[in-house]
C-alpha cells in the first residue's frame, strides 16, 4: 500500500492509498449497493469503468466465485473508503490485486459521489501519487477513450453456445449477448428446454435458422447509440418472435422501435431503485446498472411505458402488444439485488412467447386453408 490518487479529466484529484502497481483509466461511476461487490465486478456492463462503492467497508465477507456473473472481472479500478485487509481475511483484495485491478482506499467517497451527482459522470485514472500524476492520468484517459465505441463487441461471446434447459417441454429460447450476466441464463434455463447464447454480431439468417420461440436481448456496457448492428438486427426480429430486452437490450429494443436514447447525468447503479410496474400492477425494489435511458416522448404510439423509476420518473420499461415485445431498464435476474421483479421472466414466457405460438398456429391454419382451397379449385376444374 502506497500513496495513490484518482485524477478526474476535469482536473480534480482525490488522494488515498493504492494497492497494486497498475495504473488504469476508465469512466467513473458509483454503486449504492451494500453488498454484491463480486457480482458487480464480474458484470460485463462495467467494462471500461472505475467503480466507486458508496458502502464504507468492502471485502468484509470474503469472496466466492459461484456468484460471479461472468468468468472474469471487467472493472478498471475499485474505489472505496475502507478495504478489508486483515491477516484473517483479505480475499477480496487478493482477487482484485491478482487481476491487476488497482484498489484505491481512504478517500472521501461521499465527496467524490456528490461531485459526480452534481456535475455528471467523467473519465478518470487511478495512478500512484507523484508530480506526474496529472499528466500520466490524461495520457491514460486519452488512450482508453480512443477505443471502439461499441463496447458490447468487446464483452460478448464470439461464437454461438447451446445449453440444455430444465423444462423438457419448455420453449426454445435465444439470448443475443450484448454482455449478458450468468443469472439471465440461469433464469432462462429454469423455464426453457434449450437456450442458445449468440454474439451481438449474429446475422438474422443464423438466428432464424435456430427458430427460437423467444429472444432475450441482454444487458451490456456503453452507449446504445453506437450499437448499430444490434439495433438493425432487432429491427428484423420485431414481430417475428417474442422479444424481451434487459438494460442495454431494452435500450436497443427501444431504438429498433424508433425511439431515442440519452445519457443520464450520473446513471442508476444500485440495488435500491423503486419501480412502478404497470404490467404486474406492483411496486417493488430493483437492481439497476445503466448510464442511459429512453426518451418517453420518442416512443411510437403502439409502445407504452410499462415501468417507471420512482426516484426520477424516467422510463424503466416499455411494452408493445402489437410488436409482442417487452423491455425493462433494470435487472429482473437480481444478483445482486432483490428478487421481486423475477415474475417478469414468467410474464415473458406465459404471455409473449405463448402469443408467438398462437400467431404461428394461426398462420399455419391460414396457409392450410389456402392450400386446401387451391386444391379444391384444381379438382373442380379437372372435373
Amino acid at each position: 500500500m502506497k500513496p495513490g490518487c484518482l485524477v478526474l479529466e476535469t482536473g480534480e484529484i482525490f488522494k488515498g492509498f493504492l494497492f497494486g502497481e497498475t495504473a488504469q483509466a476508465g469512466e467513473v461511476v458509483f454503486n449504492t449497493s451494500h453488498t454484491g461487490y463480486e457480482e458487480i465486478a464480474s458484470d460485463p456492463s462495467y467494462y471500461n469503468q472505475i467503480l466507486i462503492m458508496t458502502a464504507p467497508l468492502q471485502g468484509n465477507y470474503g469472496a466466492r466465485s459461484d456468484c460471479w456473473q461472468s468468468d472474469r472481472f471487467w472493472i478498471k479500478g475499485f474505489v472505496c473508503l475502507e478495504m478489508q485487509n486483515s491477516l484473517r481475511d483479505k480475499e477480496w483484495l487478493n482477487q482484485l490485486s491478482s487481476r491487476k485491478i488497482p484498489v484505491l482506499t481512504s478517500i472521501d467517497t461521499r465527496q467524490l459521489v456528490v461531485r459526480i451527482r452534481t456535475k455528471g459522470v467523467v473519465w478518470a485514472a487511478i495512478v500512484p501519487f507523484s508530480k506526474e500524476s496529472f499528466n500520466q492520468s490524461l495520457s491514460l484517459i486519452k488512450k482508453e477513450k480512443s477505443r471502439p465505441k461499441d463496447w458490447t463487441k468487446a464483452v460478448c461471446v464470439q461464437s454461438a453456445q447451446e445449453f440444455k434447459g430444465e423444462k423438457k417441454r419448455g420453449p426454445k429460447l435465444a439470448i443475443i449477448d450484448f454482455g449478458f450476466k450468468k443469472n439471465i441464463l440461469r433464469e432462462m434455463l429454469k423455464r426453457a428446454s434449450k437456450v442458445f447464447v449468440l454474439p451481438s454480431s449474429v446475422s438474422i439468417r443464423d438466428v432464424k435458422a435456430l427458430d427460437p420461440d423467444g429472444v432475450v436481448l441482454s444487458n451490456g456496457p456503453g452507449d446504445p447509440q453506437y450499437v448499430t448492428e444490434g439495433t438493425k438486427l432487432v429491427q428484423k426480429l420485431l414481430t417475428w418472435k417474442a422479444l424481451f430486452g434487459i438494460c442495454m437490450g431494452h435500450q436497443v429494443l427501444a431504438q429498433a422501435l424508433g425511439a431515442e436514447t440519452y445519457k443520464l447525468k450520473f446513471g442508476h447503479r444500485g440495488s435500491n431503485h423503486p419501480i412502478k410496474d404497470k404490467l404486474l400492477n406492483r411496486i417493488y425494489i430493483s437492481a439497476q446498472n445503466h448510464g442511459y435511458a429512453v426518451y418517453e416522448s420518442s416512443l411510437p404510439k403502439d409502445v407504452r411505458v410499462s415501468h417507471i423509476n420512482l426516484n426520477d420518473n424516467t422510463v424503466a420499461g416499455i411494452y408493445s402488444e402489437k410488436q409482442n415485445c417487452l423491455g425493462v431498464q433494470f435487472h429482473p435476474e437480481h444478483q445482486p439485488g432483490p428478487r421481486e421483479a423475477g415474475a417478469l421472466f414468467d410474464f415473458f414466457i406465459e404471455k409473449l412467447v405463448k402469443n408467438s405460438y398462437t400467431k404461428r398456429s394461426l398462420k399455419k391454419l391460414q396457409v392450410s386453408k389456402k392450400l386446401s382451397s387451391s386444391k379444391s379449385r384444381k379438382e373442380k376444374n379437372a372435373t
